[in-house]
């Protein structure tokens, strides 16, 4: 089975070379904000303002090791709901943040080399009750069965959810719509720490070639799953 109990971060190895990543394993008080962000959650019970904080403090650091200096981080504030959300990188620059309990993250990399990212970070738990239900697609949950039974360390519907989280951060960015979970099924190698996620929908086009099929990596370690998906940038030769 993949190496779940070696050193270093959660996402360290995962991501392509041209990444850049930082990773805090808890909320940090009193991260100073600028002011564009301090408004973005003015209203916000104190541990989402943590939340925020610290998940932009690890945006920061990830940008400074490609050389971009700090800049407000905000999200979107346009589209439906679900698109508000979506932060507003630098231009030229693509990335992906994730927080849970005792987790913040975040990874960046020049639009030039990586066309979209996607990471996701959870607790090594059962989804909740009722959860898994609306979350897999038939052909998943038989998958699941099987991997639980012989991995039982991993809690496998959480992976999956982590994974169709990652799925849809790097779709997003890459075609403004909304991806279903039922619209995305999730495949994956306990022995690799890989996964493969089938869109059910048309997937994007990138260099002009439409993806129907995502690659992906997850790793379990400290009681948490981490997965990350990421999309190369097409050479000057597949533009051509």
């Amino acid at each position: 089975m993949f190496d779940a109990t070696a050193p270093g971060g959660l996402l360290e190895g995962l991501l392509h070379e041209d990444v850049a990543v930082a990773e805090l394993f808890d909320a940090v008080d009193g991260v100073e904000l600028f002011p564009q962000e301090a408004e973005a959650v003015a209203s916000a019970v104190e541990k989402r303002r943590r939340e925020f904080g610290s998940v932009r403090l690890c945006a920061r650091r990830a940008l400074a090791r490609i050389g971009v200096a700090p800049r407000p981080l905000v999200p979107s504030g346009s589209g439906p709901e679900w698109a508000r959300r979506a932060p507003r990188w630098p231009e030229g620059i693509v990335g992906s943040m994730t927080h849970c309990v005792r987790y913040h993250a975040a990874a960046v990399a020049r639009g030039a080399s990586i066309a979209a990212l996607g990471v996701d970070g959870e607790p090594n738990e059962p989804v909740p009750e009722g959860v898994r239900e609306l979350i897999t697609l038939p052909e998943e949950r038989s998958v699941l069965e099987r991997l639980g039974a012989a991995h039982p360390d991993v809690h496998w519907d959480r992976l999956l959810f982590s994974a169709k989280e990652s799925v849809y951060k790097a779709w997003f960015p890459l075609t403004g719509r909304w991806l279903d979970f039922g619209q995305c099924a999730i495949t994956p190698d306990p022995e690799r720490g890989t996964f493969t996620a089938v869109l059910k929908v048309p997937g994007p086009v990138v260099g002009g070639v439409r993806l129907d099929c995502f690659d992906g990596r997850w790793r379990v370690r400290h009681g948490l799953v981490v997965t990350a998906v990421v999309i190369p940038a097409p050479t000057s030769e597949q533009v051509g």
